[in-house]
């Protein structure tokens, strides 16, 4: 499984890893990266399902092993080795797995609206069943159906009717099969609570969020209540900080990543 990466600025520069999140796909990072790669050199890979990794299909379940494999294997092709990590949502889990799994080539880990993964066995179970429903109407229906749908749950109270029509707009090009694949094998009901993870990094850990943005908020919140990230950074904007807020985000990265510059 090789994914699509795409790479901005100079090698020289230290390297910042970007995960986008569930449909999305490594473009969704490219207003940042205009500002970004004068001082990083940017890489965006694009998840199974996704943008032009369409093709690729992640089967095993549960599935954040191998991603985190394929994840490494392009970085690797690059000859990065070393690198700050920012995933959003879905690229946040992956993220932490990627901690996981190689934390010594981690400079710092950046979680933007990123779930650390539920704490007891039922919790697991009710979500696993949910997320099969979703992948029941992602494989089975056309995508805008699904689309329209996704886009009406809680998280996505913030968007505006324009802002939604144009995601889903923007969404309808993925590949159905492939994603719904690459969505129920990275479910939060096969996450393990990581929790104890972030205890144990020996590297700084940034949580960012919206301020409207309950949900993640509260986690972002109890997080640093517990000690176990660096800091939290709230900003105005819901869910998708990125998207909606995209000046103060970009400003909050520069702020974090100059910190760990040299």
């Amino acid at each position: 499984m090789q994914l699509h990466t795409e790479c901005h600025g100079s090698p020289d520069n230290p390297a910042l890893v970007l995960l986008h999140g569930f449909l999305g796909s490594g473009e969704d990072w490219l207003p940042l990266i205009a500002d970004l790669a004068q001082h990083y050199y940017c890489i965006t890979l694009d998840l199974p399902g996704h943008g032009r990794s369409r093709d690729c299909a992640l089967t095993e379940v549960p599935g954040f092993l191998p991603l985190c494999r394929a994840i490494e294997a392009s970085l690797n092709r690059l000859g990065v080795h070393r690198y700050h990590l920012l995933g959003y949502s879905l690229g946040g889990r992956v993220a932490l797995h990627l901690a996981q799994h190689c934390p010594q080539k981690l400079l710092s880990l950046l979680l933007e609206s990123a779930h650390p993964g539920l704490t007891c066995t039922e919790a697991r179970q009710q979500r696993l069943q949910a997320d099969g429903r979703w992948h029941r109407r992602l494989t089975q229906a056309p995508i805008q159906d699904f689309l329209m749908h996704w886009y009406q749950q809680p998280v996505f109270a913030s968007l505006s009717a324009s802002a939604r029509t144009t995601m889903i707009q923007a969404r309808s090009h993925n590949h159905g099969p492939n994603l719904g694949a690459c969505y129920l094998s990275t479910s939060l009901g096969h996450q393990q609570d990581l929790r104890p993870l972030l205890a144990s990094l020996s590297l700084p850990v940034h949580y960012l969020c919206g301020q409207q943005d309950a949900k993640f908020l509260s986690l972002g919140q109890q997080l640093l209540q517990q000690g176990w990230i660096t800091e939290l950074h709230p900003m105005p904007g819901g869910h998708n900080v990125h998207a909606a807020n995209h000046d103060a985000f970009l400003d909050t990265i520069n702020t974090i990543l100059t910190r760990y510059r040299h």
